[in-house]
This record gives structure tokens, sequence and C-alpha cells, in this order.
């Protein structure tokens, strides 16, 4: 569906807003050489102006419309409850610099929050500030640091990060100041455990480990590999990005890691895309718990009893790396988590991550045989890797991807992990139905059968977007963010 330049529509005279009269003083009009020109803006019915952005709307691929298998971003259905609670008043109506006599329903729900995300991932602290979940990535490394810089164990500065991890993992080593040093995986992306034990002495600061892996699978050598970095006095790193398919089944902490991010926005359903709004609180074990950034959300004894209830307060870590965030971090966020959280319970989220690996699997199986798997034959967890590239056929991932929109689908994840020629990631979430599932493989199906008879078809697509296939090279160097009349230039 193509939209017309919203200017293209304009007429002369037209008019879809009448201004509410002033509920402050009149003030006069700059001088006329402090003024801008007359701009030139487009003339509407209010009719108008809404169809013309409702219509632009449609054009988005969104979890409200249409499947989103991004494999490692888990875009899974948001429940409208979590908004309406988001949206309550007492939320809405308060702001952080509020006394905390008069924030105690929020910081009790923080409070409860970080004491459900501790016993999710089996670890003794919590902040919530991060702003997502590579802020909450950069907050861990730099709470690491300062454990060390404490102990006076200075000369660690060598990170270990498996060439399978998401890029953000050598990025916040690299901007805390850290020297990465890259483990070699195998064709399934389980990390060497001898290539890790070669590189363990004292100048090791940490490992850092996404479980499952990127390929959506779990590392079998997890506890083999936290026995060999904590040996030698390194830090065991978690990225939560994949916390959908563990939720209730295993707890990082348990295996071996000493702090780890949440993506609120992900694993506990809040919307995302664009940047934004996130929310990566960072989880830690009681060693490192000193230096969580803060203020965190505690319960005060002293002023908590049986007729008045608890009380809570805000306070600073002992050692605390500071804030990483204004005020207290993403409250909407935190209220939405809260509410899932609070609606599915513990067993619901163990069903969360069951059904999540389930649906994956069931994919993955029946795509086998077309589509061959970063790791054939092993099961995955909530994610698995294609291959993009077919036997006989010169289609690639790009081409499968593109032609997905014509089906009407989002693509899936192209070209990650970078150790997976081809790749496609696809993760279904645990919230699409076996109908959505089938669908979804049925249109790969076509697609296999397309690259086979009529590769041409492949290589031009989409057909059906209101525009064709762009030169995403240039599109990325040569940004158009506005949209200008004609004599704007």
């Amino acid at each position: 569906m193509k939209v017309p330049l919203i200017y293209d529509i304009s007429s002369p005279g037209r008019k879809g807003v009448d201004m509410p009269a002033l509920d402050v003083p009149a003030a006069e009009l700059p001088p006329q050489e402090m003024r801008r020109a007359d701009v030139p803006l487009p003339e509407l019915s209010q009719l108008d102006v809404i169809r013309h952005f409702v219509k632009l709307s449609h054009l988005n691929y969104a979890i409200d419309t249409t499947m989103v298998p991004l494999g490692s971003c888990t875009m899974k259905y948001n429940p409208t409850l979590n908004e309406d609670t988001a949206r309550l008043p007492g939320f809405t109506g308060t702001h952080p610099l509020q006394s905390e006599e008069a924030v105690q329903g929020n910081l009790f729900l923080m409070y409860q929050l970080q004491e459900w995300l501790q016993e999710i991932a089996g670890f003794a602290a919590c902040s919530l500030q991060p702003a997502a979940g590579a802020h909450g990535e950069f907050t861990g490394i730099l709470m690491m640091r300062k454990y060390h810089q404490m102990r006076g164990d200075t000369k660690r500065t060598k990170m270990l990060v498996p060439d399978s991890a998401h890029g953000t993992n050598p990025a916040s080593s690299a901007m805390a100041g850290l020297h990465i040093v890259e483990i070699k995986s195998d064709d399934c992306g389980n990390i060497d455990v001898e290539a890790v034990r070669k590189q363990c002495d004292d100048t090791v600061f940490g490992m850092m480990i996404t479980n499952p892996s990127t390929l959506g699978l779990f590392e079998p050598n997890l506890a083999q590999i936290a026995e060999v970095v904590h040996a030698c006095g390194g830090l065991m790193y978690g990225d939560g990005a994949n916390m959908n398919a563990l939720l209730g089944i295993a707890r990082p902490a348990d295996l071996g890691f000493d702090v780890m991010h949440y993506n609120l926005h992900k694993t506990f359903s809040t919307p995302h895309g664009g940047g934004g709004p996130g929310c990566g609180p960072v989880a830690c074990t009681a060693a490192l718990a000193p230096y969580l950034p803060g203020p965190i959300a505690a319960l005060d004894p002293q002023r908590s009893d049986d007729e008045n209830g608890d009380y809570f307060k805000l306070v600073m870590p002992e050692h605390s790396i500071g804030r990483v965030k204004a005020f207290v971090g993403n409250f909407g966020v935190m209220v939405r988590a809260y509410t899932y959280i609070r609606v599915n319970g513990g067993s619901g989220l163990r069903d969360v991550a069951q059904y999540a690996v389930l649906n994956a699997n069931y994919m993955r199986a029946r795509l086998e045989g077309t589509f061959e798997t970063a790791c054939k034959g092993r099961m995955c967890m909530h994610e698995f890797v294609a291959i993009g590239h077919l036997p006989g056929s010169d289609v690639r991932a790009l081409d499968i991807s593109k032609r997905l929109m014509d089906y009407g689908f989002h693509p899936s994840t192209n070209y990650f992990p970078l150790i997976v020629p081809e790749a496609l990631m696809i993760e279904p979430t645990e919230t699409e139905s076996k109908e959505t599932l089938d669908a979804f493989v049925d249109a790969l199906l076509k697609i296999a059968e397309e690259a086979r008879t009529e590769p041409a078809k492949l290589h031009g697509a989409p057909f059906t977007t209101p525009v064709g296939r762009l030169d995403e090279v240039k599109a990325a160097k040569d940004l158009v963010l506005c949209c200008r009349p004609p004599a704007l230039g």
C-alpha cells in the first residue's frame, strides 16, 4: 500500500484543529527579525490527518499484527494488562523527587521485583537501575572491575569472550578498558574448555557467556568452564538475553555465574524496538552485592511494624559503583515486568520456558530435510539457527528473508551468529499458536521450492511492500529521516 506524502493531500484553507483558549498570560511575539520565515505546513482536515497516520502505522510490522521471529530478540506478545497497570494513576502520577512516604507503593513494587529476579536466577542481590540489556551488561562489568580493584587485583585486564557472543559483549568490555580475548567455539557453538584453560592466568578479569548460546543451545561445558575461570581468580558474567528458555528450569547462579543482566523488555514482556523502552536489571552473588549501582529499594525494619505494615526506603550499597541512570531507572518497564511475573507465578514462568522450547523444536523438526540447521540432529532451546543457503541454488539467507515479507511475515534475524554462514536465526517464542508456527514453516517450505524453480523471484523480493529491495549499505550511510515538501528541497 503506497501512502502519499502528507503534503500531496494538502489543500489551502483546510483546518483540522481549533486551538484552545489561552490558560496563561498572552505574550508579545518576538521581533520580526528573530522570527523564522513562514513554514509551508500542510493544510488538512482532522479526518485526513488521522487516516494518513493510521495508514502509516499499518505499514509497520508489529507483534500485534504478525509473528516477529527475531532470534536473540524474544519478540513475544505483550499482554494489554501490563499496559493497564503501567498506566494506573498511582504510578503515572508520582515523581521521583517525592518523599519516600509518598511513594511507598512504588518502592514496594521495586523491592518485590528485585526479590523475584533474585529468586528466578538464584542470586543474592539485584539493582533495577540500568536502562537496557547492554547498559546492564556494562554495569555488571564495572561491578566486576570494582571487585578486583577493592582486592588490589589491578593487573586483571583480560576478558574472555566466545566467538559466538552478542556484539555487545566485547563492546562493553572494551568500554571498561579491558583487553578482549576471543575463545573459539565448535560448529555447535560449544566453547572449547581447553582454549579457556590456556588463557587462564592471574591476568584474567573474567569470562562472558550467553547461555543458551546464540545458536539456541545449552552450553554443555558450562560448569567446567566456570570452575576453570574461578580457579584462576576470574569472575563469570552471564548475558541474560536468553533467559526466556530457562525460567523456572535452571538458575544461572547455580550454573556458576557471578553476575548477570536481565532484559526485562524481552523475557518479561514489555514492548521494545526502535531503541526502547528498556530495562536491564543486574543480579549478582553476595560477594558482588556491595558494588551494585544504586539506589535500590530496601525494607526498613525500624519503620516497619505489624500495625502499619512494611516500610521501604532507597539505599546505596556500601561500595556502589554509583548511579548509572537518572533516579531509579525506567519505572514503567518495571511495572510491566512485575505484572507479568505476578500473573504467571512460578509455575506459569516455567510454562513460558517449556512452551518456548517446544515451539522452537517443533519448527526445527518440520524444517529438517529442507533447511540444514547449525547443529544437525541436536535439540535446540528457545531458538535455532537454520542455514539460508540451499544446496544447488544461488539463493542466500537475505533472499529468503526478503521473500518472507511477501508472505506477510517479519524476517528472522539474518547473518547472526557470525560463526554460522548464511544464518537464519529463528525464535518463535512461547506465545505463538501451532497454526501460526505452521503458517510460518509452510511459507519457508514454499520459498525453498521457489529457490529451486524460480530463484530470480527471490533475488527480486519483496514485491508486496511499499518499497522494494533497498541498497541497504547506501540506506545506512545516506539516511532520510524526515519528509519535506518539494519547496524545501
